[in-house]
């Protein structure tokens, strides 16, 4: 388990404050790597343990939504996979800052309650405007300096894991959740 409660207190604030994550998807969800093949069929790798802790952030209340500056139809099929609501996904958004306004508008959230993670300075003009901006341990050195918390893990290896683990420690719902599974 992580030392969560080793982290500064301003970060344990942010993060008992959230009430949606956004995840970047190529350099977060996955390890950033893109393979085609030979007839141009794109393929990514998504992490079974982070889709888990998205599943048990999911199902402790807390929201979520995926903002990437791609578009892929494996995007809706891991979102289905983890039963992110459609309207919680926008793709192809290389500017990122009308997706996070469509989604304030949506769900009438506070910046100041929205944590989101990236791992590029595309993920900067959102990060900049969130009350809990995390940066991947693998991210940009920019992006590292700009957020309130790195990662140990790096994106698509466990870092989505480690924050839906945070998230749920700071607001006390982690212990419950992992003593679920011994019943």
């Amino acid at each position: 388990m992580y030392q969560f409660d080793k982290l500064p207190a301003a970060v344990l604030e942010r993060a008992r404050n959230t009430r949606l994550v956004i995840f970047d998807i190529d350099g977060v969800l996955t390890d950033g790597s893109l393979f085609y093949d030979n007839q141009g069929q794109e393929y990514k790798a998504f992490n079974s343990k982070d889709g888990h802790g998205i599943r048990m952030l999911l199902e402790s209340g807390l929201e979520m939504a995926l903002i990437t500056g791609r578009k892929s139809e494996l995007v809706l099929h891991r979102a289905d996979n983890l039963k992110v609501p459609h309207d919680r996904i926008w793709q192809g958004y290389r500017d990122k800052r009308p997706a996070f306004a469509d989604l304030l508008a949506k769900t009438g959230l506070n910046a100041e309650n929205i944590a989101y993670v990236g791992d590029d300075v595309v993920d900067l003009p959102v990060m900049t405007q969130v009350g809990f901006a995390v940066a991947v341990q693998d991210a940009h050195y920019f992006v590292r300096q700009h957020a309130h918390w790195v990662t140990e893990a790096t994106g698509g290896r466990g870092a989505a894991r480690e924050v839906c683990e945070l998230l749920l420690h700071t607001q006390g719902k982690l212990q419950a959740k992992l003593e679920s599974y011994l019943a």
